[in-house]
């Protein structure tokens, strides 16, 4: 499983990412994401095997098989590839440009598109203990560098006295398990859309630490 996911940075690194094939490969794992999320909900994340989300893909085991060599390099492929997009967004250059309260409401919207809208794939996204220990390792030393990029934007508010003087770490923390806990509750078959939840939680979570 590791030199499958090791193989496929490779030809990222190379620029193979770029080609047509390449971007389709990756709509498609992304279509499968959504359909496991699917049977996660429906039968919990220990409980669902592969053949099940091959049958929820419509794909036979086998092609299957050829995008995910198991259910944890799909929760892995889950968790590293929002990861990299929510780390992504906050580099953007009109992102570090913005206020403190501005730019934490864009760490808000942007964490909870990936996790509810972008892959659909919020069951998996708190399952980092199913990984393997290589794979969980490498998760958590990118979600440690998530959360201390969140933490200096809270940070830099409370010295900006843009926000109220407060503990960055620990109102950091508070503001991650809020939005993980998403994962846990939301039906994307209410009435909610993902977009109507980041808006309610951008303005909740940072009208509180504004001056």
């Amino acid at each position: 499983m590791v030199q499958n996911l090791n193989r496929r940075s490779a030809f990222r690194a190379a620029g193979g990412g770029e080609s047509r094939r390449a971007r389709k490969a990756l709509a498609l794992r992304q279509a499968i994401l959504r359909a496991a999320a699917r049977v996660f909900r429906r039968r919990g994340f220990a409980a669902t095997g592969m053949r099940e989300i091959a049958r929820e893909a419509d794909l036979s085991p086998g092609n299957l098989y050829y995008y995910f060599g198991s259910k944890q390099e799909l929760l892995y492929f889950c968790q590293d590839h929002s990861l990299d997009r929510m780390l992504e967004t906050m580099r953007a250059p009109e992102a570090a440009r913005a206020a403190p309260g501005e730019r934490l409401r864009g760490v808000i919207r942007s964490h909870l598109a990936c996790m509810l809208d972008e892959l659909d794939g919020a069951a998996a996204h708190t399952e980092v203990d199913a990984l393997p220990a290589l794979l969980r390792a490498r998760i958590v030393a990118k979600r440690d560098r998530y959360e201390r990029a969140v933490r200096e934007i809270v940070a830099h508010g409370v010295r900006q006295r843009a926000f109220v003087p407060c503990d960055p770490t620990l109102v950091t923390r508070a503001l991650l398990g809020a939005l993980n806990w998403t994962a846990k509750w939301y039906d994307p078959e209410g009435k909610t859309p993902p977009a109507a939840v980041a808006d309610a939680y951008a303005a909740y979570l940072v009208r509180g630490l504004e001056r």
